[in-house]
């Protein structure tokens, strides 16, 4: 018997949770990297837990955000990988010295106890 975070869900029954068609599944997973089921030997495509939940978060990309294709794609991967960055240094500055003002008032707390 497999477990249940183990198991694997054809096209069909993809389309069917998530309410994407299946081919637009085929055509996502053409052009978005991030989303890759696996296949058996005859070809048959197969999705984890884990790619559903691209599937979805790809669909509030595109109806929610308005965003492109490409654009799914660059927010899928900042949410997988963390690749977003803080362009400007003086933020990365402000934000280090945010958390640590917030630290303070942790230990603060904390040692009041």
């Amino acid at each position: 018997m497999t477990d249940l975070a183990d198991r694997r869900y054809r096209i069909g029954e993809v389309s069917k949770i998530t309410g994407v068609p299946i081919h637009v599944l085929r055509q996502w997973e053409e052009k978005i990297t991030q989303l890759n089921p696996k296949r058996d030997r005859n070809g048959r495509r197969y999705y984890t837990k884990a790619d559903i939940a691209i599937v979805q978060e790809i669909k509030y990309q595109r109806r929610h955000k308005a965003a492109t294709l490409k654009g799914a794609s660059l927010a899928l991967s900042k949410n997988l990988h963390g690749t977003g960055r803080l362009e400007n240094p003086q933020a990365v500055l402000n934000l280090l010295d945010q958390m640590q003002d917030e630290l303070r008032a942790m230990r603060d707390l904390l040692d009041a106890v």
